[in-house]
């Protein structure tokens, strides 16, 4: 992580944010298609490097304290930091989260969503669409002169109320033309603690959610978070801007 100084955004920065996020919902919806059964995790990390390079763009992961590949690729039980391979085939009901993050002009675009792959189980539905709804939880408790905690007690609110989990070991950031930067963007807490919400903060929201326990383990190549007991993760992402009246969502396609 960065220093702890929260940098506020000039609203020429914010308009490269807003560049850079939109380039990144695009290449979500881009590799959208491939996500089928029978792709290797491979596959989707070179068709989004080729993209992302096609669109004079570079992609942040790449090479980023010595990550190999140039999207994260989450299956099943791994909650975040999946490093895409060509032995890891896609199966119908699976459950697959794409991380990309574009560098524009200098600037970081960060989203990252939940997929089906053919048709998941119940389970898998529900953990996905309940994490989606954390994220739009959390989103909407983002005010300026609100708290950060607001944001994470939000989101755990609903997750436990739903029989789910919320990872503590991974945080949402502050982001602009550094990867990871303050404030830290905890997906759980108390309504009212934490930092101050001030206009020009750019920060993720990214919820972790599991089906059962919360705890993470990290396996051997220092990357790959998968969830302890072996159960099933979900996640979400946008980057946001704190406005003078509320929150404004930067990864979203034109």
């Amino acid at each position: 992580m960065g220093s702890d100084t929260i940098t506020l955004l000039s609203k020429r920065e914010i308009e490269k944010m807003r560049r850079a996020g939109i380039l990144a919902a695009q290449l979500l919806d881009h590799l959208a298609p491939m996500v089928q059964p029978g792709v290797s995790t491979l596959e989707l990390n070179d068709e989004a490097e080729r993209w992302t390079q096609a669109h004079g763009a570079k992609s942040a992961p790449l090479g980023y304290h010595g990550f190999p590949k140039s999207i994260c690729t989450s299956v099943n039980e791994v909650i975040c930091h999946g490093i895409p391979n060509e032995k890891q085939i896609l199966q119908d009901g699976d459950i697959i989260n794409i991380d990309v993050t574009p560098i524009l002009d200098g600037y970081y675009g960060d989203t990252s969503k939940t997929f089906f792959v053919g048709t998941p189980s119940s389970t898998a539905k529900k953990l996905v669409e309940v994490t989606e709804e954390c994220l739009r939880r959390g989103i909407a408790a983002v005010k300026p002169n609100g708290k950060i905690g607001d944001i994470g007690a939000a989101i755990q609110e609903y997750a436990e109320a739903q029989g789910f989990s919320v990872v503590r070991d991974f945080v949402g950031h502050g982001i602009s033309n550094i990867f990871h930067t303050a404030p830290q963007i905890p997906h759980y807490g108390t309504k009212g603690k934490g930092k101050r919400l001030r206009p020009g903060m750019v920060f993720t929201i990214e919820p972790m959610i599991n089906e059962g326990t919360w705890e993470a383990m990290i396996l051997e190549d220092k990357w790959t978070a998968i969830t302890k007991d072996g159960k099933l993760s979900a996640q979400f992402e946008h980057t946001l801007a704190v406005t003078e009246d509320g929150v404004e969502i930067l990864t979203l396609p034109e």
